[in-house]
């Protein structure tokens, strides 16, 4: 999750213990197995070879994280990244207060130019509701990352990590939740879904290192709930 901001902002937001780092992959955790995450799409962006995750949300709509940059190429049904299928090319719709060298709002969506066909290895996530604020505490991070902090290759398959979420009031600013562990995500895996319950409730953003454990911050979904839906009903410009 190697973003601008992140340099000038981290030591603010993190609230865990104090201390600064960037490290790669999803670390620990275990190999997804193949196609049970239909939902989880592939990102990249072709020019610079940069890679995030997303999910599906809807058959024509990705979300991701606003740091992935635009002009990105979206590959679904994916379980191992050396077979590829065919990139779906995609607009970005950031979220139009979102900085490179500010923190917050780090969501983005991606409209998809050539639908998705869904089925059993390309299927959609839902989102969370807006008259329901629970989220279960015991949630899942994945991604095709780094599998070892500082070092190593990214993992050729999808992986998925345990993560506990931490109470809200450690989260220090309101759109975001937070994880603590020596588990998780990092560099390749921005973009992925935070998954509670079989809902998505946040997407990687960044983390830093703690006193054993790194904390890890999403982007809160259900804080943009009316944003994602105006975006979607309204045709791009």
């Amino acid at each position: 999750m190697n973003i601008l901001w992140l340099i000038t902002s981290l030591l603010l937001l993190c609230s865990c213990t104090p201390g600064f780092s960037m490290h790669d992959g999803i670390v620990g955790g275990e190999v997804s197995v193949p196609h049970s995450r239909p939902y989880m799409v592939y990102i990249r962006n072709p020019v610079s070879e940069r890679v995030c995750g997303g999910f599906l949300i809807r058959d024509d709509f990705v979300m991701t994280a606003a740091h992935c940059g635009r002009h990105l190429t979206v590959y679904l049904g994916v379980n191992d990244t050396k077979h590829l299928p065919q990139g779906v090319p995609a607009d970005s719709i950031q979220h139009e207060d979102f900085k490179n060298n500010a923190p917050g709002h780090d969501i983005m969506l991606l409209k998809l130019k050539t639908p998705a066909s869904l089925n059993k290895t390309v299927n959609t996530i839902t989102l969370p509701k807006t008259e329901n604020r629970e989220i279960s505490k015991d949630c899942m991070v994945l991604g095709w990352g780094l599998e070892e902090y500082g070092h190593g290759f990214p993992s050729r398959v999808l992986k998925e990590a345990n993560v506990t979420l931490l109470d809200s009031k450690k989260c220090v600013t309101t759109d975001t939740l937070c994880s603590e562990g020596t588990t998780g995500a990092a560099e390749g895996d921005s973009g992925g879904p935070l998954v509670c319950g079989d809902v998505a409730q946040g997407i990687v953003s960044f983390y830093t290192e703690t006193n054993g454990g790194y904390c890890t911050r999403y982007t809160d979904i259900y804080q943009y709930l009316s944003w994602i839906h105006h975006k979607m009903k309204s045709p791009l410009q």
